[in-house]
């Protein structure tokens, strides 16, 4: 029926395939109201933790912990790594925001900031002593994507800072080098596909000695959501207070249906969407691509610069069910913003495209 959107909105965006499923399943079982302190709850955990080890290829040494949101995360990370010294790339609103809570928090941070669209390949630039590297790996607000290999330079060329990874809107979709990073994180809302409420905060052992150190330094870490404590739970399967206890369930499930797809498959079929997207917008008369530099474009978040047309093709896009995401803050009236996410299918992308390709 017409009524009905595929959502391309960045996030929330639109719920895997099988959610309504799962929370249905979830309702049956009592999962809203299980105690927290459960055999049963630890079970749900352990199911998500295990299966977002296997599809996230993480190796042995990082710690899963669960939060609230993934901005509640930039601030424990904030308090937990940085004594005064964090040093921020910041190239649109989230990883401004990054730097913002730093120093929000009373630290020191420094940044290197680059207009929206553009990217970073200068990783000399961090100053020595910076104790933690805070990297976007996808700038929601702007499609812009930080190639892994920039990455891994920062852990090569500064091995004692700590490398922070927001991957907010990119997750499950890139295949990091977890050797390079110490700390990575998202929500769920975006490529998870879920209801918004749930953070996911990975970290490595010398994320926990840092944060040890602090507070071995009488330096405030945080309450209940420091790292210690956060840590110590999550070895017993639990959180420090009661959780999104729904989410962390459906979250499991939907990660042991991604884990069934594949990871391998998930990412080839993400570099399909995208490939499809990004050549219709350098064809297309309405529309060009936003960031022109090809080895900055996102495979995950593909931002459009529509100008006038923006209305037009909003309308053309929604007659056929179909909702774009709106540009970010300023560029609201001029470009579009579309999610490429596991839940959005081959199909989906290819009336995307077919419908595009038809304004003029």
């Amino acid at each position: 029926h017409m009524n009905y959107k595929i959502n391309f909105t960045p996030g929330p965006s639109q719920l895997y395939f099988t959610v309504e499923d799962h929370v249905r399943t979830a309702f049956k079982e009592g999962v809203p109201s299980l105690s927290h302190r459960s055999k049963t709850f630890e079970g749900y955990y352990q199911h998500a933790v295990e299966g977002l080890r296997e599809l996230l290829q993480l190796p042995a040494g990082f710690t899963i912990s669960f939060t609230g949101s993934a901005n509640e995360i930039w601030e424990r990370i904030l308090q937990n790594l940085v004594e005064e010294q964090s040093f921020h790339f910041v190239n649109g609103s989230f990883s401004k925001r990054f730097f913002e809570i730093a120093t929000q928090l009373n630290k020191k941070p420094a940044k290197l900031e680059v207009p929206m669209g553009l990217g970073f390949s200068d990783a000399s630039v961090v100053p020595a002593g910076s104790e933690l590297i805070a990297v976007t790996h996808n700038e929601t607000s702007a499609g812009v994507s930080c190639p892994l290999s920039f990455i891994e330079q920062l852990k090569d060329s500064h091995p004692d800072s700590l490398i922070a990874v927001d991957a907010v809107s990119s997750l499950p979709y890139p295949a990091f080098n977890y050797s390079k990073i110490d700390s990575v994180f998202f929500s769920v809302q975006k490529g998870f596909g879920l209801p918004a409420g749930l953070g996911v905060w990975i970290t490595n052992e010398k994320c926990l000695a840092k944060a040890e150190g602090l507070l071995a330094k009488g330096i405030s870490i945080g309450s209940y959501h420091s790292l210690p404590t956060q840590h110590s739970h999550a070895l017993k399967n639990q959180n420090p207070e009661t959780p999104n206890v729904l989410g962390i369930y459906l979250l499991g499930k939907v990660v042991e249906d991604m884990n069934r797809r594949g990871i391998s498959n998930i990412r080839k079929e993400t570099d399909y969407k995208a490939a499809l997207l990004y050549q219709t917008l350098q064809q297309s008369s309405v529309a060009k691509p936003f960031v022109q530099d090809q080895q900055y474009q996102s495979k995950t978040v593909i931002v459009a610069d529509c100008g006038d047309n923006t209305e037009k093709i909003t309308k053309a896009l929604q007659a056929q069910g179909m909702q774009p995401g709106d540009g970010y803050g300023a560029a609201r009236k001029t470009q579009l913003r579309f999610a490429n996410f596991p839940t959005h299918s081959k199909e989906q992308y290819e009336l995307l495209v077919d419908t595009l390709q038809s304004i003029n």
